[in-house]
């Protein structure tokens, strides 16, 4: 087994519960949301920068403040190197009540690349004003590390407990394929989650304003990821003699073929509930029966309907061109990379079709296969997150939704716990959150990260 595990006891210890001392015979105040904000800006002074495979900064100094501050919260988190650097931290907070399943928490501590030049504050900077907490992963997803942190830090002070075990993980690699995080600690440490049922992340949960219409989309299910490596061949020759048989028109031929393809709407559980529930909630019109319905009925949701164009159907985008090595010969094959997302139950389907469009002389690799998950929306682990919400917003209208993408909750549900999106944050109605993922300027607002901490300690104790 590659990596080294170990229980963590620091000798810099990490930050301690804010704030002033109770008086002495009183009962602590509860508080979820004290520090947050600074909780989210240490950790963004961390350069945790993943630039793919065998190129990042590491996360173990990230992973031992975040151990540091577990620790201090009279928790005993075990820190795992999946590889020099590659750290992650695990922790199980027992509950309450042996017999109720347990919820895992997991939050990546890496982040994307930031050219700091194309900033208005160093990316890795960690700055607080006007309201916001600035810096690379503050929304991606290091604000989730901190609420997390500032909730399990409260229970401690105010001598809370969840009513069931949570199991906290931090991980590494979530923005390459988490072989160094979440893919490794499930094949390596399975037995760390054991008995939980469900596991909350990133994408979901924030607010997303539509006419005045408070939506807090929670994701319940993520398409599935299909990478390929697309390869014509043909014969080599000269470039100034005609070649019916050359590789780059053969290759180009088939991407044309691929991206004027349209891909029949698949409409899924998750999906059609968000085209409803969401069409109720604004007023508008909602027609199921066919292509052309949903078509206008996402156009008729306006901004809301953004978020379900890219699950009603799957999606095929060549990414990367390699052919050739001098411009006098005709090389005799040619690459293409395609990225690939699957719906749900849909796999087979996309790949059938994508052998098909491809035609003769052009073959496939997968490079990357991920199945789609998805996550009850009847249940009452959905019904805990929307009444968690609606403590803080009353007016909160929570909706399920497909994700687009794909987080780490893929590699958990390989041990059969189900995933959900679930970071809360209340934002302001034009604040651009969808746009800072991965992008410049990257920030979340203060108040954003108090509610979520409220609504994350609502829902952790009492679900």
């Amino acid at each position: 087994m590659t990596g080294t595990d170990q229980a963590y006891s620091p000798t810099n210890p990490g930050s301690g519960a804010d704030g002033a001392a109770e008086q002495e015979g009183t009962p602590p105040v509860h508080r979820p949301e004290e520090g947050v904000e600074d909780l989210c800006a240490r950790l963004i002074r961390f350069d945790t920068t993943n630039r793919g495979p065998g190129d990042s900064e590491g996360e173990r100094e990230a992973a031992e403040y975040v151990a540091g501050v577990l620790t201090d919260a009279g928790l005993s988190p075990t820190l795992l190197e999946s590889a020099p650097r590659r750290a992650n931290v695990v922790v199980r907070i027992p509950g309450t009540d042996p017999n109720a399943e347990a919820v895992l928490v997991h939050a990546h501590l890496d982040v994307v690349p930031a050219d700091p030049g194309e900033w208005s504050v160093p990316p890795f900077s960690g700055e607080i004003r006007d309201g916001l907490v600035w810096g690379r992963g503050a929304v991606d997803m290091k604000d989730m590390c901190a609420m997390v942190l500032a909730v399990v830090r409260s229970w401690s002070a105010a001598g809370l407990r969840p009513r069931r075990d949570i199991v906290l993980a931090f991980v590494a690699d979530e923005e390459a394929h988490g072989d160094y995080g979440a893919s490794w600690l499930v094949d390596e440490h399975p037995d760390l989650f054991a008995g939980c049922a469900i596991g909350i992340s990133e994408s979901g949960g924030h607010t997303f304003d539509v006419d005045g219409v408070r939506l807090y989309p929670v994701a319940a299910a993520e398409r599935g990821t299909i990478h390929l490596r697309l390869t014509a061949r043909g014969r080599a020759g000269h470039g100034s003699r005609p070649n019916p048989d050359n590789a780059v028109v053969r290759l180009a031929h088939a991407l044309a073929r691929i991206a004027a393809y349209e891909w029949p709407v698949r409409l899924t559980p998750t999906v059609r509930a968000f085209l409803e529930r969401t069409g109720a909630a604004l007023g508008v019109d909602v027609d199921l029966s066919g292509p052309a319905g949903v078509d206008a009925t996402i156009e008729r949701l306006g901004k809301a309907g953004a978020l379900a164009t890219a699950t009603v159907r799957a999606t095929a985008t060549p990414t990367m061109l390699d052919a050739g090595y001098k411009i006098n010969v005709i090389p005799g094959t040619a690459h293409a990379n395609l990225d690939g997302r699957a719906l749900p139950g849909a796999e087979q389907e996309f790949l059938d079709t994508i052998d098909e469009l491809l035609g003769p002389h052009v073959e496939r690799e997968t490079l990357d296969y991920t199945e789609a998950v998805s996550a009850p929306i009847d249940s009452p682990w959905f019904d805990a997150m929307a009444a968690a919400l609606r403590t803080q917003d009353p007016d909160a209208v929570v909706v399920p939704y497909c994700m687009g993408g794909g987080t780490d909750a893929k590699s958990f549900a390989r041990l059969g716990i189900a995933g959900y999106g679930f970071s809360p944050l209340r934002l302001p109605a034009d604040f651009p959150f969808r746009g800072l993922a991965h992008g410049v300027d990257e920030r979340v607002p203060v108040d954003g990260l108090r509610f979520g901490a409220r609504v994350l300690d609502h829902f952790l104790r009492t679900v």
